[in-house]
């Protein structure tokens, strides 16, 4: 039987007197060690997740976080390494019975970048989805949004109707350090969403959710790892063999737009990189040169015949 913990409290106490006291780390190294899993920690905290009770698919989904913030591959590498050194120490010592690490990969160098699903890849993503399931538009217009906007899931579970101005085809989007930009939306995506609309309009949502684009069944948002969930279900209902997450989309849109040739100071300024030592680039990017360059580049917009600007 489990131990109990304090969501996870209890159990990182115990690891690190294991680390000092079996292990004989340094105090650096514990302190690292103890931090990599502090990051998981908070991580599912935002979702209300026992750190203890960690699944593969949330640490699969941790990682790709920490590969779309800018985390490096060593860094990343050592991340896994100290997650599963926790979790085998959790199995061993009796707080739970299974170690989630076993199925995660480590990164290797020249996998430092997801896969890239070409629109075609993304169609049939869509395509696989059973239109007999309550569920089958919501996820369609997720997987539309992420590809035609370059969001981070983290960024698409937050999305709120009044972040949406799809009459003027731009979202808010509130991103890391909750700093805010505005990304155009293709025609596509906004006929997605409002399909979707249809089928939430009719929904019994929780007090408190009303803002929120994308509810599950209950009439509350969404999480990352729902949507983890759904993306790499629909890859293989797809037969899509390449391993991806909801940032393969995300990279996928970044990669339309390079390759269509837009300008890579704007696709930085879509994407929300601030890892960059010459941000001032920025400020002399307007918002219809955004769109331009979106609507001119990105292939769900070729072809559309849109006004530009």
């Amino acid at each position: 039987m489990a131990k109990e913990t304090d969501n996870g409290a209890d159990a990182v106490r115990a690891y690190a007197r294991y680390l000092k006291l079996e292990r004989n780390y340094s105090g650096n190294t514990r302190e690292a060690y103890v931090r990599d899993v502090g990051k998981l920690a908070g991580y599912l905290a935002a979702e209300g997740r026992p750190l203890a009770g960690a699944t593969a698919a949330d640490i699969h989904s941790f990682m790709a976080t920490l590969h779309d913030v800018g985390i490096g591959l060593s860094s990343q590498c050592r991340v896994l390494s100290s997650l599963r050194s926790f979790f085998g120490f959790l199995a061993t010592d009796g707080y739970r019975a299974d170690d989630p690490t076993e199925g995660v990969d480590a990164p290797r160098p020249g996998e430092h970048l997801p896969e890239v699903l070409s629109p075609a890849e993304v169609d049939s993503l869509e395509d696989s989805l059973d239109p007999e399931k309550p569920e089958c538009q919501r996820n369609r217009a997720i997987i539309e949004v992420l590809f035609s906007c370059g969001l981070r899931v983290s960024e698409l579970v937050g999305l709120k109707l009044s972040d949406l101005f799809l009459g003027e085809g731009y979202v808010r989007v509130v991103g890391k350090g909750s700093k805010e930009r505005l990304v155009p939306i293709s025609d596509r995506a906004i006929e997605e969403l409002q399909a979707w609309f249809a089928d939430r309009d009719r929904m019994d949502i929780k007090p408190g959710e009303e803002d929120y684009v994308f509810l599950n069944r209950r009439g509350a948002h969404l999480t990352r790892t729902m949507i983890l969930i759904m993306v790499k279900r629909q890859a293989v209902a797809a037969g899509i063999a390449k391993t991806i997450s909801p940032h393969t989309l995300r990279h996928s849109f970044a990669t339309a737009l390079l390759n269509g040739g837009a300008d890579l100071r704007v696709i930085q300024t879509l994407l929300g990189h601030e890892r960059i030592s010459t941000t001032e680039i920025y400020t002399h990017l307007d918002d219809a040169t955004l769109r331009r360059e979106i609507l001119e580049h990105h292939p769900r917009n070729i072809g559309a015949g849109d006004a530009l600007g």
